[in-house]
């Protein structure tokens, strides 16, 4: 009996028990702290959102320059920012009602240089490739969604770090409400995950019906964050926050369906070397559970604005 199948669902129960147990300590250590920090809550899951992004990018880009046979010595800068970047979400997550940290801001600031770097060098593996700007080379070319995802994760943790500092009712982003900041940023990011989704699902030809799910959910999470960052504050998003608590759950998912497809590989589990390096990525669907960790902090901060404008108003 083949033990491909054990295997994905044994990684899809991992993987859905290791982030439903974070999610709920963050959520816990946002209910327990002090009133007086109003963005603590917001922060520990803004946080929490920069180090889940920046494991899915460690993962993917390890796996990807392994197979490159990191060729360019600069193929080791992206695992050690998302490290970094790691490292600091976590920190953040854990500490963030705690003093100013300069390792967390710069290990953040490293990150958005090398993703924007990085980004650079992946457009030009595309162009140089012989037709230049072709499907068969974005299928097969180097891939543009994982170093922009990591300068996302470096954003994310820096807009974390701003409204740490600010411990205020209402903190700010370049001037304007963290909410709606962190509102289109989230939005805008879950797009770009869905554009790449759509681009490899294409190409796999979308064989099993379930690939259609990180093509049809997450885009409507990306419509109802733009709406968020452009409406009149309101007090709940209940349709909003409950969709994107599906988008989380379907980047969990979305592993062991991937882990699946690895089983169905020739040899399955037992080629794993070969096969989870050519197979499908499994660390690509979290992504999509960290930018929905994103917006729901942004729905927290927007929440916590109505509500302090309500009380002045009264």
């Amino acid at each position: 009996m083949s033990t491909g199948p054990v295997a994905a669902s044994l990684g899809a129960l991992v993987f859905g028990a290791v982030g439903g147990v974070a999610l709920r300590v963050v959520a816990e250590a946002g209910r327990n702290a002090r009133k007086s920090d109003i963005a603590v809550h917001p922060a520990r899951l803004t946080h929490s959102s920069a180090a889940l992004l920046a494991v899915s990018v460690l993962s993917d880009s390890a796996l990807g320059h392994y197979r490159g046979s990191f060729e360019n010595p600069g193929m080791f800068a992206p695992l050690i920012s998302s490290t970094l970047a790691l490292s600091a979400g976590a920190d953040g997550a854990m500490n963030a009602s705690a003093a100013r940290c300069s390792f967390r801001r710069w290990s953040f600031a490293l990150s958005v240089g090398v993703g924007v770097t990085g980004l650079g060098f992946h457009v030009y593996n595309v162009f140089r490739r012989p037709g230049g700007l072709t499907w068969l080379n974005l299928f097969y070319g180097a891939p543009l969604g994982a170093p922009a995802a990591l300068a996302v994760s470096g954003l994310v943790g820096l807009a974390a770090e701003r409204i740490s500092e600010q411990k205020a009712r209402e903190p700010t982003l370049l001037g304007f409400s963290a909410g709606r900041v962190l509102a289109a940023m989230s939005g805008l990011a879950l797009a770009g995950t869905v554009m790449e989704a759509a681009l490899f699902h294409f190409r796999g030809a979308f064989q099993n019906p379930f690939m259609w799910a990180p093509v049809t959910l997450p885009p409507v999470a990306s419509a109802l964050m733009a709406k968020a960052t452009v409406e009149r504050p309101a007090l709940t998003h209940s349709f909003t926050r409950a969709w994107l608590w599906m988008t989380a759950a379907l980047g969990f998912i979305g592993v062991g369906f991937h882990a699946y497809g690895v089983s169905r590989a020739m040899g399955g589990w037992h080629n794993w070397s070969q096969n989870l390096i050519d197979g499908p990525p499994l660390p690509a669907p979290p992504s999509f559970s960290a930018l929905a960790l994103t917006g729901l902090a942004a729905l927290s901060l927007i929440e916590t604005e109505a509500n302090a404008r309500d009380r002045q108003t009264a």
